[in-house]
């Protein structure tokens, strides 16, 4: 009986989001949430299309200080949901710089509303500066596929 509960837990726990078969409803919020609902995806997304990062030390290094075992795993299945995609650029030890696809990139908008739904209601959260606000989308300019690589 333990190792059946242990099995279901193993499938769940590794399950795509992108299975249609492992969908647990037909609800576009529900399957969006399955896919970028957790503490950390949207972070990552961020700081990839807001922060130009791209190495695993780079995220691990942010500012909410995202345990390394957690982005290892977030990774991996952003990967495998094709929000993301890595390449080698180093051999020995391999290492891997992240690229969001174009996928990835369709959660710009979404960000974009959160933080503005942010603004107006959560306290003590602020706009960045003209500054910062400038070097993002600088970032997210130099950033982005063009057309044709998408």
């Amino acid at each position: 009986m333990k190792g059946d509960k242990l099995a279901v837990i193993v499938k769940k726990m590794t399950r795509s989001p992108e299975d249609p078969a492992e969908k647990r409803s037909d609800c576009p919020i529900a399957n969006v949430l399955d896919l970028l609902g957790d503490k950390w995806t949207l972070l990552v997304i961020r700081d990839m299309l807001f922060f130009g990062k791209r190495l695993y030390k780079e995220f691990a290094d942010s500012s909410e200080r995202i345990p390394t075992n957690i982005l290892a795993d977030r990774l991996r299945r952003m990967e495998q949901a094709q929000l993301l995609k890595k390449e080698a650029y180093q051999k020995k030890p391999v290492r891997y710089s992240y690229h969001l696809t174009a996928k990835g990139w369709d959660v710009l908008p979404v960000l974009k509303a959160i933080m503005e739904w942010a603004f107006k209601h959560c306290s003590g959260t602020s706009a960045p500066s003209p500054e910062k606000l400038a070097e993002i989308k600088k970032n997210i300019r130099k950033a982005k596929p063009k057309r044709s690589n998408r």
